[in-house]
């Protein structure tokens, strides 16, 4: 609920606490500056941009990490696993959850941009909500991502469930129509920060004051390059200029010099005026160096390696190090979300520990082609060395094909045995 949804309650003389819902921060029938009350009655305190989720697009280093962990995901496959009491597994290929997690969630949202939704809400606004689509028998059968915005999460105190609220919007196809569901009915991928309700916006929080001070920089960039915003001269005579002068010499400088298609044109000066150089700054100096600090700033936050984000400053982009980096950022970092994502769906959509959805992230941990195959060989065996896996497994993992009888393709088995002679 909105500060301004309950203001009414608070004109007409209702207290506040009739009025509030349980995730509610507004308790008390006084607004102090600098409370969430405040801020959302009478804006930001500071005149710095506050991001949003479209302005927040307009720095590169935030699109980048979003997109980055968004696209990640998304190719990820997510495989279903029958589990047998003895804790074997078997992977199933037939269940049709498999082609709502990877193909198509929707008839109008496709698996990879479902989850590329899915992952934007809740790296920015900390919740990423879809509906689960149901059968008549109950059975899920799709998933339909919710703008988090339109969606309000209610605590029912006798049951100590969460409730949905969910108010579609225009491009939903049903605007007005609200729909209160179950939690059960509800994939909710919460973030850091999670209270029980709601998690922790990164743009009301982390990204507050980072993606602010960002998207000031790079406001005052492009008026410093594409406009002229700084004065790299200035006019001297010894004649006494009136007003009118003055402001007249300043608009046909305008006109004639400002900005990055006129920056060559001569200047013509008479009168006695004499032109002095200004030289850049030093605040204009330190404008590359604020800009490149906000990019290990945003990418701090997100928990993204500077270099997965195009920034190669003090990182070398080669080497066993930036590999490392890489397999450490699938580990500490996207594995955080994806085990989220992973209980999130096998509570909602199976409630039962022999069904089990798991995200595969071997294409993204795997090394470089030939420690790949060595440590394949290792598994194997080699040298008289006992094995762990067979050549089958390691062929599946390649994804690679059998034959019609089941045997391999290529490999051990199949190279031509030595013939003993015989005697004549």
């Amino acid at each position: 609920m909105s500060i301004r949804d309950i203001l009414p309650a608070w004109l007409g003389g209702t207290k506040a606490e009739e009025t509030a819902r349980p995730q509610d921060s507004y308790s008390s029938t006084t607004i102090t500056r600098g409370s969430t009350a405040w801020d959302e009655l009478f804006g930001p305190v500071t005149s710095a941009p506050y991001p949003s989720e479209k302005t927040a697009f307009t720095v590169s280093a935030i699109y980048a990490c979003v997109n980055l962990y968004a696209g990640a995901i998304a190719s990820l496959v997510k495989h279903i696993y029958r589990v047998q009491p003895d804790g074997e597994r078997d992977r199933s290929l037939t269940d049709p959850l498999w082609w709502v997690l990877n193909e198509e969630m929707t008839p109008r949202w496709s698996a990879a941009n479902g989850w590329e939704f899915l992952i934007q809400s809740l790296l920015l606004h900390g919740d990423g909500f879809a509906r689960i689509i149901r059968d008549r028998q109950a059975m899920p059968i799709g998933l339909k991502p919710m703008h988090p915005t339109s969606v309000e999460v209610v605590l029912n105190t006798a049951t100590d469930r969460l409730v949905y609220a969910w108010t579609p919007n225009q491009s939903d196809g049903s605007a007005g129509q609200r729909v209160v569901m179950d939690q059960d009915d509800v994939v909710h991928l919460a973030g850091f920060g999670f209270d029980g309700l709601r998690g922790m916006s990164p743009l009301r929080y982390s990204l507050r004051e980072a993606g602010s001070v960002a998207m000031s920089a790079q406001k005052y960039s492009n008026a410093f390059f594409a406009n002229s915003a700084r004065p790299d001269f200035a006019l001297r005579t010894e004649q006494k200029l009136s007003q009118e002068s003055i402001e007249n010499l300043r608009s046909q400088l305008a006109d004639q010099h400002q900005g990055v298609e006129r920056s060559f044109k001569p200047m013509v000066l008479q009168g006695g005026l004499d032109i002095k150089t200004i030289t850049m700054p030093v605040t204009d100096i330190q404008l590359i160096e604020t800009r490149q600090f906000q990019i290990e700033e945003i990418a701090r936050i997100y928990g993204v390696p500077p270099f997965m984000i195009g920034y190669n400053e003090k990182t070398t982009s080669w080497g066993s190090g930036v590999e490392a980096m890489g397999t450490g950022f699938v580990r500490f970092s996207l594995r955080q979300h994806l085990n989220k994502i992973e209980t999130e769906l096998n509570r909602k959509l199976f409630r039962t520990a022999a069904k089990r959805i798991e995200f595969d992230t071997f294409d993204l941990e795997r090394a470089d082609m030939k420690s790949m195959f060595e440590a394949f060989r290792i598994g194997i065996g080699r040298a008289g060395e006992p094995g762990f896996i067979s050549v089958e497994e390691a062929r599946m993992r390649l994804n690679m094909k059998r034959r019609p009888d089941g045997t391999l393709t290529a490999g051990a088995s199949d190279a031509p045995q030595p013939v003993e002679p015989t005697a004549p």
